[in-house]
């Protein structure tokens, strides 16, 4: 370790110990994940690189730069590249000459420090021959920068990243791995790390604590990268690194070192991605091609899932017994955002169709309120990523209170696949959108198959059970004809996406969709929109209503369907404006409304898949009308990794 003062070694244990506790108020709350590629090997570093920078555009997008060793570093130094903007902006800034057998690339979303060129990563240290790419919060990097300072170092940017490669040069003995296996000692908070050394041809170190990385491993070549998306290009074959563990890879081959500093063997996984599945194909905008691949990626979630002989859903992925699922006497989920949303449906869903006592937690709340876990209570962890940090460090600690978690996933080998004690994944493909919309109705599917398991244990006859399972098994082909209103949705919108403020109300089952309906819409298109439930209408979002603030409603055809009509008269009578998603057939609510928007006739339980498209198209044609980067929109970015 570093030699350092009795003041700053207080300072140091200080943030050590308030980390422990609380993250540091700062610009740090809110961090969002970057993207990370690694190449050694044959091919022209650059060009894979920028490949994979594109297709990891979508986690970041306010700068973005590479670092090549190789020909063209003449000076002694490494050849970095680095351009504020998107990616297209980095690739027009490329050198012709630039050229090198190995390095490594960074898509940036901005946490510490402005979106400036010098603040865009790679970071390297004075000597010019360290570089490296981050993602994470390094929190003790204000006491790391003074000492380091103090050594010599001279600081560029205004980033915590820049505090490693610093650290790893004050290492450096001539062995890379062991540089940045001293360095991370160091630090405090989250990273997910790759770094390159000019006098180490073809050397990558890696390091993982709280941000994931995925080794690719290819022949006569090999990749380093945040998401797989990365490199399924070129390789379908990755290992995912574990907290605490370091990576060292070259073009033949790679060594992981566990937290024990023993090297550790671990089982090669298959991705079944094909490369089509993350372009656009035909679509303008991946959202779009995501908004209509619903009924395929929610056929794949329940493909092979439902026993029609017995009226029953089998989910072999949740590691417990019969006896366990019988006993049950409590669900609680923890999610965030659009995974929350999921979360209350399944909630609602649970207690009214298998009886069973449910409630979806913010995984941000949940953390710090030192919760209850009961001896009988199953938990499940809810993200589309697998790696959304508030739902993972909950789960953690819920588990250290002895729960049980299952964790519902789309990301298989993902951080909270591979530690919740059991789980659903739901197949709904990689989705590439920064608004959710695919991954949230393969969510719900999930939720749909736990609830017929847990209601056919318990209180579901089974000719009720075969009733819900052909429910259940006609949501595809339900949500490719509700897809059919695209046009009409499109003719609403554009009349409508002016408006400066929106509602959006449901009651029961739909009160969370029109919580995600808002939720798409203020993501999207930067209108505000509140979602509600239109029981609560009364209780002060009614003083919101005028001619410039539409109403979105969304009406079943169950016993809340008079309650929300009596809501939509409240409305109309001060003048609202007022587009509702109904049943189709329903004259009446059609007649009441200034826009009416239909969806085929169901069990009412299963109004959530159709109801939720219509938002989806909506929030995304309101957002194209005005303009707006759909798939990246501004301030946010795909997943959440750290605080």
């Amino acid at each position: 370790m570093l030699k350092v003062g009795p003041r700053l070694l207080h300072s140091i244990r200080f943030r050590v110990l308030m980390s422990k506790y609380w993250i540091i108020k700062s610009s740090i709350l809110e961090a969002i994940m970057c993207g990370i590629i690694g190449y050694s090997g044959p091919r022209k570093t650059s060009t894979v690189l920028l490949e994979g920078l594109r297709r990891l555009e979508y986690r970041g997008y306010d700068s973005a730069g590479i670092a090549v060793g190789g020909k063209s570093c003449t000076d002694g130094k490494l050849q970095v590249v680095k351009e504020v903007g998107k990616i297209s902006a980095l690739r027009a800034a490329m050198p012709a000459d630039i050229d090198g057998s190995w390095g490594i690339g960074h898509t940036r979303w901005a946490t510490h420090g402005g979106v400036t060129h010098a603040n865009a990563h790679p970071h390297i240290d004075n000597s010019g021959k360290i570089a490296v790419v981050h993602n994470g919060i390094i929190e003790n990097h204000t006491a790391l920068k003074t000492m380091l300072q103090k050594k010599g170092c001279v600081f560029r940017t205004e980033t915590d990243s820049e505090v490693i490669p610093h650290l790893i040069a004050q290492y450096y003995k001539g062995d890379l791995a062991e540089a940045v296996k001293a360095a991370i000692q160091n630090l405090e908070g989250t990273y997910g790390i790759a770094c390159i050394h000019l006098d180490e041809p073809g050397r990558i170190v890696g390091a993982r604590n709280g941000s994931p990385l995925i080794v690719g491993v290819g022949v006569g070549e090999m990749f380093l990268a945040s998401d797989i998306t990365a490199m399924v290009a070129y390789t379908d074959k990755v290992v995912y690194l574990n907290d605490g563990e370091l990576v060292d890879i070259d073009e033949h081959s790679y060594s992981i070192i566990g937290k024990d500093e023993q090297k550790v063997e671990r089982t090669t996984n298959q991705i079944t991605w094909e490369l089509g599945s993350i372009e656009k194909g035909d679509y303008p905008c991946h959202m779009e091609k995501e908004i209509f691949e619903q009924p395929e990626s929610i056929a794949r979630a329940l493909s092979g899932r439902i026993d029609a002989e017995n009226a029953t859903a089998k989910l072999g992925g949740l590691n417990l017994d019969r006896s366990r699922l019988l006993n049950v006497g409590r669900v609680k989920i923890i999610a965030a955002g659009t995974s929350w949303h999921a979360g209350l449906v399944g909630s609602y869903l649970l207690e009214q169709v298998a009886r069973i006592p449910a409630q979806a937690e913010l995984a941000s709340e949940i953390r710090y309120r030192n919760p209850v876990v009961e001896r009988d209570s199953l938990w499940f962890a809810v993200s589309q990523s697998g790696e959304t940090a508030d739902s993972l460090f909950a789960m953690r600690e819920v588990q250290r209170k002895g729960a049980t978690v299952l964790g519902i996933c789309n990301v298989v080998g993902s951080t909270i696949a591979r530690e919740s004690d059991g789980g659903i994944y739901v197949h709904s493909g990689p989705e590439i959108a920064v608004a959710s919309t695919k991954a949230f109705t393969s969510q719900l599917a999930a939720f749909y198959l736990f609830t017929l398991l847990s209601a056919r244990m318990r209180n579901m006859s089974r000719e009720e059970g075969i009733h819900f399972a052909g429910a259940l098994q006609s949501v595809p082909g339900m949500v490719a004809e509700t897809l059919k209103a695209r046009d009409h949705v499109q003719r609403i919108a554009k009349k409508y996406c002016r408006a400066k403020d929106f509602l959006f109300l449901g009651r029961g089952i739909l009160y969370p969709i029109a919580l995600e309906g808002a939720l798409k819409l203020k993501e999207i298109s930067y209108i505000h929109a509140e979602g509600c439930s239109a029981g609560e209408m009364k209780h002060g979002p009614i003083a919101l209503i005028s001619p410039e603030v539409p109403s979105v409603f969304l009406v079943s055809d169950d016993y809340l369907r008079e309650k929300t009509i009596s809501n939509i008269r409240e409305i109309k009578a001060r003048g609202g404006p007022v587009i509702v998603v109904g049943v189709e057939g329903d004259t009446e609510t059609a007649a009441l409304a200034d826009e009416f928007i239909p969806v085929p006739k169901t069990d009412p339980r299963f109004y959530p898949f159709s109801m939720v498209v219509p938002l989806q198209l909506f929030a995304y044609f309101c957002a194209l009308e005005l303009g707006r980067d759909v798939d990246q929109p501004r301030n946010l970015a795909k997943s959440v990794t750290v605080e």
